[in-house]
């Protein structure tokens, strides 16, 4: 098999180390030459991916953010062969996939959504380890969910990575859900450690600033075009947020045992719910 990535990041890196070591031909580009020369140098990537290499992937992966996706797929549209399959893997899905739907009913190819539920803190190409996905789930979110063979294609392509699960969905309630899951999680983190509090917490702090503070420190640009793509998802998340805690702040302003009481109960129970415990 041969696989053409395009972004070498630390999503990308890991697909090219997953598949490279699996023992396809991976096949690259990305922005800074300096990774590239380097991802082929390590032997992780046998070639670039030109333009006129692009026929020869069986399978091509657009790690880059949404709008780059949606640029390269408009750009390189006449060069993708018939029913040739590109899949993104942005952390949004309703901007590129809409767009990318449509370009690929066009010119012939197969566009498929994805995005891969893994990742780290740490962002780059050295970051990236053949082992990333492995376990993990993957969503796909296909153009047409009653054809089968073409689910069938996309888990055979991607089975060399190891993915633990796959979840078929739609853009829309990727988006949605992604908000609640991902989003939202990495505002709080990235709000909460802007306390002044944090600068004294040396000695103060064990698992659970740990478990809070993990995703506070993240890839600005990348994190603030994924949230400028879902903002009506994720602002109702916040704005959700926001009225729970102000009953915690009211209960405590109110010296409200039994209702501050009712709140925690409340909160430990839904965990144990959505745990399924």
């Amino acid at each position: 098999m041969t696989v053409g990535i395009v972004g070498l990041g630390l999503i990308g890196g890991s697909f090219a180390k997953a598949y490279d070591a699996a023992g396809h031909c991976v096949l690259a580009y990305d922005t800074n030459a300096s990774v590239l020369s380097f991802s082929q140098l390590s032997g992780e990537v046998a070639g670039e991916l030109t333009d006129e290499r692009i026929g020869e992937c069986d399978l091509i992966l657009l790690c880059v953010y949404p709008r780059a996706a949606v640029e390269w797929v408009k750009k390189k549209a006449p060069l993708l062969g018939k029913n040739q399959l590109v899949m993104d893997c942005c952390g949004t899905k309703r901007t590129v996939c809409n767009t990318c739907f449509a370009i690929a009913e066009q010119y012939g190819f197969v566009f498929v959504g994805g995005h891969p539920m893994a990742g780290t803190h740490h962002s780059g190409y050295k970051y990236a380890t053949e082992d990333l996905y492995r376990g993990a789930p993957m969503v796909i979110v296909p153009p047409d969910f009653d054809h089968i063979d073409l689910l069938d294609r996309v888990k055979r392509l991607l089975q060399p990575v190891g993915f633990g699960q796959f979840s078929v969905t739609t853009a829309e309630q990727h988006d949605q859900m992604i908000a609640f899951t991902s989003q939202l999680a990495h505002v709080v983190s990235n709000a909460y450690i802007k306390s002044p509090t944090a600068l004294k917490h040396q000695g103060f702090s064990a698992g659970s600033y740990k478990d809070m503070t993990r995703v506070a420190r993240l890839n600005p640009e990348m994190w603030a075009e994924l949230f400028l793509e879902n903002k009506e998802y994720l602002v109702q998340e916040i704005n959700q947020l926001l009225d729970f805690l102000s009953e915690y702040k009211e209960a405590l302003q109110t010296d409200n045992q039994e209702e501050l009481i009712r709140l925690l109960a409340e909160g430990s129970q839904r965990k144990a719910e959505v745990d399924g415990l």
